[in-house]
């Protein structure tokens, strides 16, 4: 994939927003907002600090908030994105890992708990463990505790 001049609306679009993204998280533009309140404040006894001087931030700053809230969620949708086909390629390359994590992102509230679960009781067997480098599924957890304690309860009753 390599970076070209977007041509749709949309391509213009999301170019823009990248860039505008970038820019409104830098300290220039911090600086640039810093400068703008200050001649703000500045100029309040030239206008008698009147209501439209107090209208004038107000509009401005609430037309900003409102656009850089649509900026902020696309940003933080499109890393959200990334970030998840990351982890879904970083399941499915690992052996013995669990395929069923792919796309979990899309899971209901429900499966997510009852999956949730199922790692709460991987992490209890996984504290049993006294080979801290042993990783295994959810299912060979159980069934290698299941062994474990059958084995100790055998050894017990051979006493």
């Amino acid at each position: 994939m390599r970076n070209r001049t977007p041509a749709s609306l949309g391509g213009r679009l999301e170019h823009f927003s990248k860039a505008a993204t970038k820019w409104s998280g830098s300290s220039t533009a911090f600086g640039f907002a810093l400068l703008i309140v200050a001649v703000w404040a500045i100029l309040g006894p030239v206008f008698h600090f009147s209501d439209t001087w107090q209208l004038v931030v107000n509009t401005g700053t609430t037309i900003i908030t409102f656009l850089m809230v649509f900026l902020i969620q696309r940003s933080q949708n499109k890393d959200s994105l990334a970030i998840h086909l990351k982890l879904n390629e970083l399941v499915a390359a690992m052996q013995g890992s669990s395929n069923r994590l792919i796309d979990v992102e899309a899971f209901t509230e429900k499966e997510l708990e009852t999956l949730s679960r199922y790692y709460r009781e991987l992490a209890k067997l996984a504290r049993t463990e006294t080979d801290v480098t042993v990783s295994h599924s959810v299912e060979e957890a159980r069934e290698r505790h299941s062994v474990k304690i059958g084995a100790l309860r055998r050894d017990r009753e051979a006493k």
